[in-house]
């Protein structure tokens, strides 16, 4: 699934064939249990979304909540979405010294960690990484790194 039409997560996870539920299910359940308060989980970009409400920053360069981070079912692979790595070059280091410690391979774009199965990824980095940041601080990266 390239990007989805689901309104909920749960019709999200539904059109998923079993085997790749359970892998979003798990990577979703880790990021759930350290998400930093004030983030809401919600249908975002065709993908589970992990966002700061609109009701609580309103002024984003699109009139989309500010995406903090996305878990989706690719076509060939599942990725991650770390919107804050990609604004902070010392929490991307952070990133990239975690996995080489946990002996996985970082497959890494802007903010898209790809992986293929649920044993490349390494759940208690990806727990660490998601508790890092409040929204307070996300949203002061995010102005700081924004074109005014």
């Amino acid at each position: 699934m390239a990007r989805s039409a689901a309104k909920t997560v749960d019709e999200y996870l539904n059109e998923l064939p079993e085997e790749r539920r359970q892998v979003v299910s798990a990577v979703r359940e880790v990021i759930l249990r350290n998400l930093p308060e004030g983030y809401r989980e919600e249908i975002s970009f065709g993908m589970i979304g992990y966002v700061v409400p609109l009701e609580r920053y309103p002024v984003t360069y699109n009139g989309q909540p500010l995406a903090y981070a996305g878990l989706a079912a690719q076509k060939s692979h599942y990725a991650v979405y770390l919107t804050a790595i990609y604004q902070d070059a010392e929490r991307e280091a952070r990133l990239r010294e975690d996995f080489a410690q946990a002996g996985k391979r970082l497959d890494m774009g802007k903010s898209c960690l790809r992986f293929r199965k649920l044993t490349d990824l390494p759940l208690d980095v990806i727990g660490r990484t998601i508790a890092s940041v409040p929204p307070e601080a996300f949203i002061a990266s995010y102005e700081a790194v924004k074109v005014k």
